[in-house]
């Protein structure tokens, strides 16, 4: 029990350090640019030293992006928790829109430091091509859940394809002047030709 316990604080330590660094980081992208700054200040600033920096981001573009893991347990969520009798398009659909109204809608402050955040990536080739990357990494995860829903032992290219499809709709739309109209739209599109696949499993 001591150990467990133990464990829980040192994983809680490490995650609120982890996140401090983010944050610290962060701060200082957006003031300066990601270029102008270097990891010796964004270790200054977080009160730590460079070598801690590195041991929880493997590269400087890492720093940006540090919701990877919650975000791949999110995307997995939306196909083993959606609600019985809804398609895996609709639940995609719905949760992307809300991620979407998310960042649309709320305070002033929040929605210029979401403003100002993606201008920060968009303008940024190294920073748009590592989250790119990162965000289809999330395919497999997809995939395979939506293959094990359906009782098979790996996804087949219709699932694969359709694992990509969602992901770079997501990426489509966030570079999009009217960024929900452009979900919406490509979502109308994939679900036409993905619910007969999903009809075509659920009748074995």
């Amino acid at each position: 029990m001591a150990e467990t316990k133990t464990a829980g604080r040192r994983e809680r330590k490490k995650a609120a350090t982890r996140k401090a660094i983010s944050d610290a980081a962060t701060e200082l992208f957006l003031e300066r640019g990601f270029d102008a700054v270097s990891i010796r200040e964004i270790a200054d600033k977080a009160d730590v030293s460079p070598t801690t920096v590195f041991a929880h981001f493997p590269q400087k573009e890492a720093l940006v992006f540090d919701e990877d893991e919650e975000q791949r347990a999110e995307l997995v969520a939306v196909v083993t928790d959606r609600p019985k009798g809804v398609s895996l398009a609709q639940a995609f659909h719905d949760h992307l829109r809300d991620d979407l109204n998310a960042n649309l809608v709320g305070h002033a402050d929040f929605d210029d430091k979401v403003r100002r955040f993606w201008e920060l990536i968009n303008s940024t080739p190294s920073l748009s091509e590592y989250g790119q990357r990162m965000w289809l990494r999330h395919e497999d995860a997809i995939a395979a859940a939506i293959a094990e829903q359906f009782g098979l032992p790996e996804p087949d290219d219709k699932i694969r394809v359709f694992a990509r499809f969602v992901l770079q709709l997501s990426l489509l739309a966030g570079t999009a002047g009217d960024r929900l109209r452009m979900l919406d739209a490509g979502f109308e599109i994939l679900d036409r030709g993905w619910s007969t696949v999903e009809a075509q499993h659920a009748a074995h």
